[in-house]
């Protein structure tokens, strides 16, 4: 194997206001480490608590989801892989985005779900959440897109946008983005 070009792949990086990346292999352990960091460089960024913690609070529920669906759906390690990127854009917001394969159906419902919460404002998203809080669990059922989708939508400060990449493979690549 050849070495990766780490020069290229940092100025990569820095280009886009790259603060955080990560590729591969997610467990609890490695979400809390990496939540860890992010939590350290937004304090040492000096962002805004009620952001840092929407940040926060955003990549926790993004990789706790890919991490409960890996194992709902028994993905193997390599199947169970994420892909995590935390940058800033050009006015200064923080961008969190998260990915990982998918079946075909389930991206393609995500993507319906996340297309319906953002053409909601935020009072209709409240409302929504409130809603879903009141709702009774079934314990028997995943309670994939409901609350902590909802609650993303509701600390991002644009509508959250997402992709279902189909690949030749019979799955999907999904990734959700959420500016804060």
């Amino acid at each position: 194997m050849q070495s990766p070009d780490l020069n290229s792949l940092r100025e990569f990086c820095n280009a886009r206001r790259i603060m955080l990346c990560f590729n591969g292999p997610i467990s609890r352990s490695l979400i809390e480490e990496i939540g860890n960091a992010l939590r350290n460089y937004l304090e040492a960024d000096r962002v805004q608590p009620g952001a840092a913690m929407d940040v926060f609070g955003i990549y926790i529920e993004m990789t706790q989801n890919i991490r409960h669906y890996a194992t709902r759906m028994n993905y193997g390690e390599a199947e169970a892989a994420a892909t995590v990127v935390i940058a800033r854009d050009e006015t200064g917001r923080h961008v969190v985005s998260a990915g990982n394969l998918v079946e075909v159906d389930d991206g393609r419902a995500l993507v319906t779900r996340i297309e319906q919460l953002a053409a909601l404002d935020k009072a209709a998203l409240k409302q929504l959440y409130k809603e879903q809080l009141r709702r009774p669990r079934d314990t028997g059922q995943s309670s994939g897109a409901g609350l902590g989708l909802i609650d993303i939508a509701r600390k991002a400060s644009a509508p959250l946008a997402a992709t279902a990449l189909e690949r030749p493979d019979g799955r999907s690549f999904f990734s959700l983005t959420a500016l804060v």
